[in-house]
Order: C-alpha cells, then sequence, then structure tokens
C-alpha cells in the first residue's frame, strides 16, 4: 500500500532534510504533504516562499493553516491565566504550541485519509513527547514516523550534507546553525556556543526580536494594560485583538530588553539543555496579570493558585494539553479570574519590569484598613486574641519541652 504521510513542516533545515529522505525510505510514489501550522512564525508573505520550498524538494503539495489566533486566545490566554511558568524561569513558548499544531496535522492526516504522521524532533527533546501525546489523543491508530530515531544522521552537520550531496539547497549557514522556534509568544534558540553553560552569549549576534538591556533606551517607557477576568483586551487604551495586542507588546518589550532568559532546564527525557528565550511581550503580560492577582485575589486563592500553577506549568511543558487534569486546571483558572479585572501600569526600562501602579473595582485592598490611622473596620486590640489562637499550637509544644526539662532534671 503507497504511504501517505503529512509531515509538520518549517522550511527550516529538518524538515528540508525529511521530505527527500522519505522519497528514498518510504518508495518513491509515497505522497508527502507538506503542513505548516501558523502560529506567528511566518509573515503574510510566507506562503508562497515555502509552498515553493516545500515541493522543490519533493512534497506533492504544502498546506498552510493560519492558527495564529487561536493560538492566542485558547492557548496562551488560558496559560497567562493559571499562572504557569516551568521551573521558575521559562515561559512555556514552544511547549504550549505544539499540542496546537499537532491537532492540526492530526485534522489534516484525517481529512487527506493519510497513513502517518512525521515530524522532525530529535529522539532527545521534548517535541517529540508533545507531538505524540496529542496525535495519540486524536488518532491512536495512526502510524508516526519520527525520522531522527531512526535515521543515520547524527548532527545538523550530517543534514546540511545530506542535502549538498544531492543538490539541493540548504536552507542556513553552518556558523548560523541554532535551533530556533519561533511563534506569536517566543522565539527560542539552542545549539551552536550555547551548548556550553560557562559561555556568555553574544546577545548582539543572538537576538532578534529586540536588545540587550545594555543597548536598550537610556529613559523608560511606560505601558498600560486593562485586563478582563484574566484576559487582556486593552493596550495603552486601545482595545486590540489578541494577534495585534501580542505584536505590539512584542515591539515594545522589545526595544526595552525586555524578556530575554537564558535558561538551564531539565527536559522530560531525563537530561538537562540551556536555551535563550526571547518572550518580551509575555514577559510584560505575566507581570501585569500578576500584579492585578495581588490587588483582586484573597490569600488562601492566591496560595493554591500558586500550587496549580506549577502543576499546569508540569503538564504543558510535557505536553499533556488535551487531558482531563489539564481542563480542570484551567477550569479551576478560570474561576480564580472572575475578579481580575482592571488596568495596571508598568515601567519598563533596560529590560526591567517595573510595577507603577494597578487599580480594578474589584480590588481586596482597603486603604482604611492598611493605614497607620485606626479605623472602624479593625481593632488594634483584637490582635491580641488572633495571635494568641494561632500561635496556640508553638505555647503547648513550648510548655510540654519545659515540662520535659524539668522532670529530666530531677531525675
Amino acid at each position: 500500500m503507497k504511504e501517505k504521510i503529512v509531515l509538520a513542516y518549517s522550511g527550516g533545515l529538518d524538515t528540508t532534510v525529511i521530505i527527500p529522505w522519505l522519497r528514498e525510505n518510504y518508495g518513491g510514489d509515497c505522497e508527502i504533504i507538506a503542513c505548516c501550522v501558523n502560529v506567528g512564525q511566518c509573515s503574510e508573505h510566507d506562503d508562497a516562499t515555502l509552498n515553493q520550498k516545500a515541493i522543490e524538494t519533493g512534497a506533492n503539495k504544502c498546506v498552510i493553516i493560519d492558527a495564529e489566533e487561536e493560538f492566542i486566545t485558547d492557548y496562551i490566554f488560558p496559560m497567562i491565566k493559571s499562572g504557569a511558568v516551568y521551573e521558575g524561569k521559562y515561559l512555556l513558548g514552544t511547549s504550549v504550541a505544539r499540542p496546537l499544531i499537532a491537532k492540526k496535522l492530526v485534522d489534516v492526516a484525517l481529512s487527506e485519509d493519510a497513513t502517518a504522521i512525521c515530524h522532525g524532533a530529535t529522539g532527545k527533546g521534548n517535541d517529540q513527547i508533545r507531538f505524540e501525546l496529542t496525535i495519540k489523543a486524536f488518532a491512536p491508530k495512526i502510524k508516526i514516523i519520527a525520522p531522527w530515531r531512526i535515521w543515520d544522521i547524527k548532527s545538523r552537520d550530517d543534514a546540511m550534507e545530506f542535502l549538498r550531496v544531492r543538490g539541493l539547497k540548504v536552507p542556513m549557514k553552518k556558523e548560523e546553525s541554532y535551533s530556533r522556534d519561533q511563534n506569536s509568544w517566543h522565539l527560542s534558540h539552542e545549539g551552536l556556543e550555547l551548548e556550553s553553560p560557562e559561555v556568555e552569549p553574544n546577545y548582539k549576534t543572538i537576538l532578534q526580536l529586540g536588545v540587550s538591556p545594555e543597548d536598550a533606551p537610556d529613559s523608560p517607557e511606560y505601558v498600560e494594560l486593562c485586563f478582563e477576568k484574566g484576559v487582556p483586551v486593552k493596550l495603552n487604551g486601545e482595545t486590540l485583538p489578541p494577534v495585534k495586542l501580542l505584536r505590539e507588546l512584542n515591539q515594545i518589550g522589545g526595544r526595552n530588553g525586555v524578556g530575554i532568559a537564558d535558561i538551564v532546564e531539565n527536559r522530560v527525557v531525563g537530561m538537562k539543555s540551556r536555551g535563550i528565550y526571547e518572550t518580551p511581550g509575555g514577559t510584560i503580560l505575566y507581570a501585569a496579570h500578576k500584579e492585578l492577582e495581588h490587588l483582586c485575589l484573597d490569600r488562601k486563592t492566591m496560595d493554591f493558585k500558586e500550587v496549580a500553577a506549577q502543576k499546569m506549568a508540569e503538564i504543558i511543558y510535557i505536553g499533556e494539553w488535551f487531558t482531563p487534569l489539564r481542563e480542570a486546571l484551567s477550569a479551576f483558572a478560570d474561576v480564580t479570574q472572575a475578579t481580575v479585572t482592571g488596568t495596571v501600569k508598568l515601567k519598563l526600562y533596560k529590560g526591567n519590569v517595573i510595577p507603577a501602579g494597578s487599580k480594578s473595582r474589584y480590588s481586596l485592598y482597603s486603604e482604611s484598613l492598611a493605614s497607620f490611622t485606626t479605623g472602624d473596620l479593625y481593632d488594634h486590640k483584637d490582635a491580641e486574641g488572633f495571635i494568641n489562637l494561632l500561635g496556640l499550637p508553638m505555647t503547648v509544644r513550648a510548655l510540654m519541652e519545659m515540662d520535659s526539662r524539668e522532670k529530666g532534671g530531677q531525675s
């Protein structure tokens, strides 16, 4: 039976190599559908270029799906509401996009009656897990082809040589062969000198979404964000659709050196990896959202939400988006966001995001309670009884230890 394969296609080095490799290993008559899911990495001018590149490399056709707005509204916004951050630093830019891309691959595969789905994730990385968990969730019987787990290519140098000996165009230069992933939320950089964690990144050559803090303006820039139930809806007083809002925030954050993270992270497969992540707009959104939560959420909700956020980060990082637990945690987050409505102002200065005021009609902050001036709602004398009750376990333990010492001394 002739194979009909849907390939997760980006036009980068790996997927450029995979198309001729599939022809050589799955029959010259196999049908290859290159599928590019645009989650913000493609400009409106890229479609024709991607299609031409895929066909010239050997694909039968190229399908390009615009999923940028869906990515932001159905994946990024729920993630912001949850507060998920992996290992305290990573804003999950690649992780949160993979389930959507894989779901679209499954949709194409089912509509085309394909026999297999192929991806270019390596056997060392997280993306193979994220892609395949989603594929199994929606098409458990379809074949999955993961070339990096079976071919003889061992490095990006080998991949470039594979193309050269076949007279195919290499889509990058060796000195620029970072492994990069870009979408509306972020841009990541891995490989080359970054594989040595003791080496300081050369941000002047690496960064693409913005500048380093040293090269940012010497004057601060203020930004104001308005949220409704945890979702950003206005930027500097203007109501904007999700895609435009995030694009503008990326520009604002980028030019102020915001959102650059140098991370050594624990991969799902057990090893550590190092990457540079640019998330300028996302860093601003997370900071503004957190400020509003501090104003609007009670202490116990915030405490448990921190626990839930850590679990949500783990789920997203692994790729378990389409699971009952992720849905339940998102439902919990939605409930907490019922009052997270208001406006936050931030000052951006050389990579720093500094709170500059926030307000909400649901604010739990009471100036009369917080003031040093005594008000009607709070009697200082009440604190004594509260402290006595709160400290009762410690008092009982201290008395027990005193009694034990006294009895010990008598013996």
